[in-house]
């Protein structure tokens, strides 16, 4: 698992190119009456970005909603705080912001935090910072891992978890972050899910971490199992990227990259996936998950 360690103020986000065409959104009748279907590429649907609706473009005041956030939530996240507050997870001592050599030119940098978040899928900490460790030892650049046959890039991986699959994925990365990007990692969520094997998760981190951007909430299995035990969902989500879109309708976008960080710190510790540690948790009297004896 991984997590962004709170930096103070965060840089503007960077612009995300989500295709959205004139063309797309609408159909041409022919002189026959007949309508043609327009072909819409697929894209990722980025919650953050500004939403423009006829109305606005033409003057009209469009009615405003409601604002919905959970309840108890800032009291909650002040408890988190507190018990995140020494800060000695696995995530702190051995989260993805540990993995990268910060010494290394900033290019190499990134393409080195790219990996790490790669391997850290349904892996453990200690067994990715591991695997960093002995990567970095190697030699941890685009060219060496381009130069290094599959054979030995696993046995330096493993025992992550699907270790096979990521040395496929390693390879076919870089091979197009050799062609495509000049080595270096790209600056935007769109085209980094397009690298094989690197999830929206993945991406939100990359731009944190890399580029210094906070593009989205960055939410793993600790950050969606959390914020539904807290209700900090309208509903009940199944999956992560479900639980990134409903976070970021309402959570302050100034939380935005603290929120992954001491989440997965808190689950790792307190708020286990299974047999949660209530007893010892700020929040039991006001969580409507804990279980109270």
């Amino acid at each position: 698992m991984s997590a962004v360690l709170p930096t103070g103020g965060a840089r503007a986000a960077r612009r995300l190119s989500g295709a959205r065409g004139a063309a797309g959104a609408s159909q041409v009748c022919s002189t026959a009456g007949t309508p043609r279907r327009s072909r819409r590429r697929k894209s990722i649907a980025i919650a953050y970005e500004a939403r423009q609706g006829n109305g606005a473009e033409q003057g009209m005041s469009e009615p405003q909603k409601p604002h919905w956030e959970p309840k108890h939530w800032r009291q909650q996240l002040e408890h988190i705080r507190e018990m995140r507050r020494k800060r000695d997870a696995p995530v702190d001592e051995m989260g993805v912001e540990k993995c990268y050599d910060s010494s290394a030119p900033p290019q190499v940098m990134r393409y080195q935090v790219l990996l790490s978040l790669m391997l850290s899928s349904q892996t453990k900490d200690q067994v990715t910072s591991a695997a960093m460790q002995r990567l970095r030892q190697h030699g941890l650049t685009v060219d060496r891992i381009l130069q290094m046959d599959d054979a030995t890039l696993g046995q330096i991986i493993y025992p992550v978890g699907f270790w096979r699959n990521k040395v496929k994925y390693i390879k076919q990365t870089t091979a197009i972050l050799k062609q495509k990007y000049g080595g270096d990692i790209p600056q935007t969520v769109e085209e980094l899910v397009q690298l094989p094997g690197v999830g929206p998760k993945m991406a939100h981190l990359a731009m944190t971490i890399a580029w210094d951007s906070v593009s989205g909430i960055a939410v793993d299995t600790h950050v969606h199992r959390i914020t539904n035990r807290l209700k900090w969902v309208k509903k009940e989500t199944r999956y992560p990227e479900e639980t990134r879109v409903a976070l970021e309708e309402w959570l302050p976008r100034d939380l935005w990259r603290e929120i992954n960080w001491l989440l997965v710190g808190f689950g790792q510790q307190t708020c286990l996936p299974v047999n949660p540690r209530c007893s010892e948790c700020l929040n039991q009297d006001i969580c409507p998950a804990a279980k109270r004896c």
